[in-house]
């Protein structure tokens, strides 16, 4: 029981309100804690936060892919409601496109049938062949979906199970993601169809475990959805399920330091006060919390360990406005107009701006009216990019240009020419809103030995009543993760407590 024998509920303090920590703050509300979120900005959701301009955009500026609809209904479902409670739901179709040249450009239908004729126009038998690949990937996601992901990582003999060691070869943790993808197809077109879902977990393919085609399986099997009113929509309603659990929000409330007392954190420290709490759960930047909250004595990582990790990507974001439609962009359109490996080996290998990126642009507006005036349009700008580069205004500015001209050479439009607003996002901008390390934007990558149990430990190791949530630690970076994480580091608190 979450009270204590002299009746005191025990008190939970949630750092960060991203979807790691109001998970872990609806599930510690829901098994009977005082709970309490801080976070360090004036508004909710973290990454997933609304920019809202004085002319009438409204843009999401972080997550803009609803994936894995089934981890979002889990968590509803968890707490005796659904997602359809909340918010609506939108399938795209296309789910999204890839434009490959100016004149060759893919859309991926939403219905299966019609992604497998898709595959036999480009690669003769690659529709059998594409059966056989997602049939293994359904295997890794439920697998990986029911049983690795809710794992919190502290022990290999959580790995004990029958399913599991039945499975594990299967599940291909060994192998390599672009090999396989390679096995079964030979066009680069679709390779790079099946490759591009991995580059948001953070490695290149070669690198990233065959395990991820369950990535695949998400995307091309489970569809490619659109909360309407944007991911803000979700936000607001995890913060709801949070509050009919009892949870308080504060913002504008970095945490300064903690008072550690015999094993125990007993105090968060805030601008102008102290207060008591028996329970942390840090879901704001793993390695912030390490470096300027704990310092060297409660760690658990040295610097010289978080220098080691290899990093998802940080990106550079336009969010701009267009007083005008655009006919020829889709909600999700990818631009592989360029050498997929080499703009990764800038990211991954040597670091550098790249020399001819890859972008993604989103527009929610040919989904949703009332995200921008009407006859105008909103676009999302993303161009990956390695984490912990410089990015002055005369760069962002330099890329702008570059993916601007690109952007009208293919839509055919002068967008430049009829620009409403226009804000730029990059490295610095994730340091400072978000304390993310080295301003990455997605989390740790998942490479083989950044896999389950190799991850950061969510437990600290010195410090017996704090745990971590987020896309640093278990099971890893995306939005679908991180909601797991805050639900995995909920359930650890409480067993602390029941110990």
């Amino acid at each position: 029981m979450a009270a204590k024998p002299n009746g005191h509920i025990s008190r939970i303090a949630v750092i960060g309100s991203g979807f790691a920590g109001l998970s872990a703050a609806a599930y510690m509300g829901k098994a009977g804690y005082h709970v309490d979120v801080y976070e360090k900005n004036q508004q909710l959701g973290g990454r997933a936060r609304q920019l809202i301009t004085e002319n009438g955009y409204l843009f999401d500026m972080g997550p803009s892919w609803y994936w894995m609809p089934d981890v979002f209904e889990r968590f509803f479902n968890d707490f005796g409601s659904t997602s359809g409670d909340f918010y609506e739901l939108e399938a795209l179709d296309p789910g999204f496109s890839i434009v490959y040249s100016e004149n060759e450009v893919l859309d991926v239908p939403s219905d299966y049938q019609g992604i497998r004729n898709l595959f036999e126009s480009i690669e003769s038998g690659s529709a059998l062949r594409l059966d056989q690949f997602l049939k293994e990937a359904e295997f890794k996601y439920k697998v990986g979906m029911e049983k690795l992901v809710y794992k919190p990582g502290l022990s290999l003999t959580e790995f004990a199970d029958v399913d599991l060691m039945k499975g594990v070869f299967k599940l291909q943790v060994f192998t390599s993601f672009s090999k396989h993808v390679k096995k079964f197809f030979k066009h680069p077109k679709l390779v790079a169809l099946m490759e591009f879902p991995v580059l948001f977990l953070g490695a290149m393919p070669q690198d990233t475990p065959a395990l991820y085609s369950l990535m695949n399986y998400a995307g091309l099997k489970l569809g490619t959805w659109y909360p309407k009113g944007g991911f803000s929509s979700v936000i607001k309603a995890m913060k709801t399920v949070a509050e009919r659990q009892g949870v308080n929000f504060y913002f504008d409330k970095p945490i300064i330091d903690f008072t550690i007392h015999n094993r125990l954190v007993s105090e968060i420290g805030l601008k102008n006060e102290r207060k008591p709490y028996d329970g942390i759960i840090a879901a704001a930047d793993y390695h912030h919390i390490e470096e300027k909250l704990l310092g060297n004595q409660y760690r658990n990582y040295s610097n010289a360990y978080w220098d080691k990790r290899v990093l998802a990507p940080s990106c550079l974001i336009f969010y701009i406005g267009v007083n005008r439609r655009i006919d020829k962009l889709k909600h999700h359109t990818l631009f592989f107009d360029q050498d997929l490996k080499q703009h990764a080996l800038e990211i991954y290998k040597q670091p550098a701006w790249p020399s001819k990126p890859l972008f993604y642009v989103c527009c929610p507006s040919k989904t949703e009216t009332g995200l921008a005036p009407e006859g105008h349009e909103n676009l999302f700008i993303l161009m990956p990019l390695a984490p912990g580069l410089e990015d002055g205004e005369i760069l962002r500015e330099k890329y702008f240009e570059l993916i601007l001209g690109r952007l009208e050479k293919y839509t055919g439009n002068p967008i430049r020419k009829h620009l409403d607003y226009k804000k730029s996002y990059c490295v610095s901008d994730f340091i400072a809103d978000y304390n993310s390390y080295r301003g990455n934007a997605y989390g740790l990558a998942n490479t083989l030995m950044q896999t389950a149990n190799l991850k950061p430990s969510l437990k600290n190791n010195k410090i017996d009543n704090l745990f971590y949530a987020g896309q640093l630690t278990v099971p890893g970076p995306g939005v679908p993760p991180s909601i797991i994480s805050g639900n995995v580091a909920a359930q650890q608190l409480v067993k602390y407590f029941n110990h």
